[in-house]
């Protein structure tokens, strides 16, 4: 006699999804860059021959903020030994507040772990059943056992029209509608429906990797520099011989233009030696030098553009028609050739 074997199954759990561990999105993190700490010192002893001007172009600052910070009413008043205070009160210096913040310290990823799977042609043992896990939801689903048949031609038809164990709740409760008959047009496409589709099988809802940090603030090292005049370059940055900048030949009249956006923190000619000058601050580390003008064409103050004309090239302090031009970066001078973009021809 044949045996017809019906349908397999055993006690089971819903399936769970395995944990997702996202791996390396910090790296993707990009750093704020930190800003250029502040050296200088806290305050500054009056020298013989000083000004509050060249005190405050070597410190790289306003002279005004200075006077403001030391509560100096007249800037052509300041006494030899006289302590200065290079900083807003309550603002210490890079000194006193000792070192730089420490990084961050964040505890590694963890680590996923391969899902144990059993080798290939292993036929998985009777399950018994067990009480619902804790943190399921979900309780333990009765799949039907196996039951043993004699041969009949309404055995063989019910095996057919029988729905797989592997198939949707909507596909068993469809099958197990009155209007269901095996063969039929309507029963392919609900046999379709008992197999759950491998799209949606392989439909994976991926998680967006986070955004990159943006960076914010300003920038102190970073100045978008460009030529304060057309001319040949007649003397060249030195430290060792204490030319703190380059000299730009030219003709009596030419426009100075301002090598970068800023604002104008000194228009005179008050400083022995650099004839009519401008100084322009562009962000708290950088500020540049305009020397030896014939006319000065903005003031105290104003806000000027990259290429806007401040003033006219001249000879007063100077042996010679040209422009003395420096770059300091916290009051002290660099080498402006290494700061402007390369010269045409």
């Amino acid at each position: 006699m044949a045996i017809v074997l019906l349908g397999a199954g055993c006690e089971t759990s819903p399936p769970r999804k395995a944990p997702v561990i996202e791996r390396g999105s910090a790296a993707k993190i990009t750093p704020r860059k930190p800003t250029a700490p502040d050296t200088r010192p806290e305050y500054y002893t009056v020298k013989k021959g000083d000004t509050l001007h060249s005190i405050a172009l070597d410190q790289g600052l306003d002279y005004r903020d200075l006077a403001a910070w030391n509560g100096i009413t007249d800037p052509n008043r300041i006494s030899v030994d006289q302590q200065l205070r290079l900083r807003p009160p309550g603002v210490p210096s890079a000194e006193a507040a000792g070192a730089a913040a420490a990084p961050l310290v964040t505890a590694p990823p963890a680590e996923g772990k391969p899902l144990a799977l059993e080798p290939a042609g292993t036929i998985p043992g009777p399950v018994e059943p067990r009480p619902a896990e804790p943190g399921l939801s979900a309780p333990l689903v009765k799949a039907p056992k196996a039951q043993r048949l004699p041969y009949s031609e309404a055995a063989l038809n019910d095996l057919k029209g029988a729905p797989s164990p592997f198939a949707t709740p909507a596909a068993i409760a469809a099958a197990a509608s009155p209007s269901f008959k095996p063969g039929s047009q309507d029963a392919a496409k609900q046999e379709a429906a008992r197999e759950p589709s491998k799209t949606d099988l392989a439909k994976v809802d991926p998680k967006p990797e986070p955004a990159p940090e943006q960076q914010t603030g300003d920038d102190e090292d970073r100045v978008n520099w460009s030529w304060p005049a057309t001319g040949k370059v007649v003397t060249s940055y030195s430290e060792a011989a204490n030319l703190k900048g380059i000299g730009i030949g030219g003709k009596a009249g030419q426009p100075v233009l301002a090598s970068a956006s800023g604002k104008v923190v000194y228009a005179g000619s008050g400083l022995r030696g650099y004839g009519k000058l401008v100084i322009i601050k562009h962000n708290k580390s950088y500020l540049s030098v305009y020397a030896h003008n014939s006319e000065i064409l903005v003031k105290e103050g104003q806000s000027v553009a990259k290429g806007q004309k401040i003033a006219e090239m001249g000879n007063t302090d100077a042996d010679q028609v040209k422009l003395h031009f420096e770059i300091r970066r916290q009051g002290k001078p660099v080498d402006p050739l290494k700061y402007l973009p390369a010269a045409k021809g």
